[in-house]
């Protein structure tokens, strides 16, 4: 695939998908996925996200029923449903992923503020890791109505890892496809000074 196509797989042609095809996702494709998102940027590489990959049908209707009524059927239908989470003790790693920092004092910030820095990159991460997936040929459904607290105590019980977003992951029906919603332009979202 030259760049052109691979631009257009990820960027023109890729969609968030409501629907799935009935085509399992190996795992060996989300260890590759997963390759290839944890070299997305985050702040002096701390690497806050966490992602659990739900397939199991008993533990895929956990997130369903801590979903929002409009998701629940996304949800179903998406082979793989991943729970994006952020690990509120991602500076525990700092010695490891950011050696040139003084993990120290880093920690000794409010604990409020260093949720925020988690919360962040984890999202910034999340985007790297849509791309990811479309390069590598699935397609995604990512979604935030949910009600955190059922997730998180259900999967995270005892852990520190808060979930963040949720993302459907698999072969989306494009027959099920809205045509693409209108964009801002460069002049309405933009500015150059």
């Amino acid at each position: 695939m030259n760049s052109d196509q691979l631009l257009k797989q990820v960027f023109e042609d890729g969609r968030t998908h409501r629907a799935f095809i009935d085509k399992p996702v190996q795992d060996s494709l989300l260890f590759r996925l997963y390759d290839l998102a944890k070299i997305a940027p985050s702040a002096s590489n701390l690497c806050p996200m966490r992602i659990t990959f739900v397939k199991n049908a008993a533990e895929k209707q956990k997130v369903i029923v801590a979903a929002a009524e409009g998701n629940k059927p996304k949800i179903k239908s998406a082979p793989v449903v991943a729970i994006i989470a952020h690990d509120v003790q991602f500076s525990n790693h700092i010695e490891k992923l950011a050696p040139h920092m003084n993990a120290d004092t880093f920690r000794q910030q409010e604990s409020t503020k260093l949720e925020q820095i988690a919360i962040e990159n984890c999202w910034l991460q999340a985007g790297f890791l849509i791309a990811a997936a479309r390069a590598i040929g699935l397609d995604c459904g990512p979604m935030s109505g949910f009600d955190k607290a059922k997730i998180d105590e259900a999967f995270y019980q005892g852990t520190s890892w808060r979930s963040d977003l949720l993302m459907n992951l698999g072969y989306g029906d494009a027959s099920k496809l809205h045509p693409r919603g209108h964009r801002l332009s460069f002049d309405e979202a933009c500015s150059i000074v």
